[in-house]
């Protein structure tokens, strides 16, 4: 099998499917890379010889965040009903019935790191970084951060990566939570297998029966999340602030922020 969902390509390997992002070298979204992403778990959710999948990504970074280059802005965009549709997408990843193991080799930055917590588990290295920085443009978390990052990490150190941007190396998202194997990075992919086989192993309606116990509500509570970051995003993106913060990201220096 090799499938192409527009930038995602599937294949697979036994019982286990690999989904690839392929936007090198920092495998930007957009809401046409998401929705790729949904068809692609919805997909393998109907195909019986799957049993658990792989994410990963092409180039440098897993997903260095949001193109807010290419078309109206993926935070400008809005259905009839208020909702931004990157969310409406991002909640139906989530929502899908399969387990996931991310293979995260490089730097999972902003919404990027959104995307990272979409797996059940986390293979990273020492060339990765996981870095929240929303603050840092200007704006509000956004991806169901506010409630996917404690839900790893505690509620502190979800607070000390929300307030300050900080990037965190892959040593210390092994040690936060964020990650649940940490490699070289040549072995990054290979260890993420290595344990989507060993979920596959096992007898498949059990896995997903479990699965679908342990996150029971999270698709809700993400609709209700996502909602309530849509809306403080919304009327952010109109302050000073933050078109300063995406010049002073774009120019690699710190924000002069003034508040308005």
């Amino acid at each position: 099998m090799n499938q192409q969902y527009g930038d995602v390509n599937v294949t697979m390997d036994g019982h286990v499917a690999i989904v690839e992002i392929q936007r090198p070298p920092h495998n930007f979204f957009d809401v046409a890379l998401i929705r790729s992403l949904v068809e692609a778990f919805q997909a393998l959710d109907e195909n019986a010889e799957c049993r658990a999948s792989v994410l990963c990504a092409q180039g440098k970074s897993f997903c260095a965040g949001a193109n807010f280059h290419s078309g109206p802005s993926v935070l400008e965009q809005q259905q009839d009903d208020g909702r931004n549709p990157l969310y409406v997408e991002a909640v139906k990843l989530f929502g899908c019935k399969k387990p996931i193991v991310g293979a995260i080799h490089g730097p999972a930055i902003g919404g990027g790191l959104g995307v990272a917590m979409v797996p059940d588990f986390r293979v990273t290295c020492a060339e990765a970084r996981f870095a929240a920085n929303f603050v840092k443009l200007g704006f509000h978390p956004g991806f169901g951060l506010t409630y996917t990052l404690p839900a790893l990490t505690g509620q502190q150190k979800a607070a000390r990566m929300f307030y300050t941007g900080c990037r965190i190396k892959g040593e210390d998202a092994l040690e936060w939570g964020l990650a649940d194997i940490f490699t070289t990075q040549d072995k990054v992919r290979d260890e993420a297998l290595k344990l989507a086989r060993e979920i596959a192993e096992n007898a498949p309606l059990a896995v997903q029966s479990v699965r679908a116990t342990l996150r029971q509500g999270l698709v809700e509570r993400l609709q209700q999340q996502t909602d309530h970051e849509g809306r403080e995003q919304d009327w952010q993106r109109k302050t000073e602030d933050f078109q300063e913060g995406i010049r002073s990201v774009e120019e690699r220096r710190p924000g002069k922020f003034v508040g308005r």
